[in-house]
């Protein structure tokens, strides 16, 4: 076994510890053209450094990127389109826009943050 393999090995669990550490993937339901559909576990839907993880998970740096997020707290089936009880829990929308070099991440009123231009 060469000599490096250990040491790639040992980087590989390392890095597998620290996703895991970072939370899990959350599940995309769907998309439509760009935009894209996000079920939020219920104990993160306030939390907005998880949010900016799964943006840096989900969209490639400096290209456009659509992603809107819910919980489902009814446990209602997934599917496309959205339940009712699902669309009825947007939690928050994040947009990227490549071209005009812009980008927002905006909170439904919902969540009762104190955040300026909720939706």
């Amino acid at each position: 076994m060469p000599r490096h393999r250990p040491l790639f090995f040992t980087t590989l669990l390392l890095a597998a510890a620290g996703c895991q550490a970072d939370g899990a993937a959350w599940q995309v339901v769907g998309q439509q053209g760009l935009m894209r559909f996000v079920i939020v576990p219920a104990e993160q839907a306030r939390d907005r450094d998880a949010y900016v993880r799964q943006i840096k998970r989900l969209c490639e740096p400096d290209r456009t990127c659509f992603l809107n997020f819910y919980t489902n707290s009814t446990g209602a089936p997934l599917a496309m389109p959205l339940p009712d009880a699902v669309d009825r829990e947007a939690t928050a929308v994040f947009r990227r826009s490549s071209k005009q070099g812009a980008e927002s991440l905006r909170w439904s009123c919902r969540m009762q943050l104190p955040e300026d231009n909720c939706f």
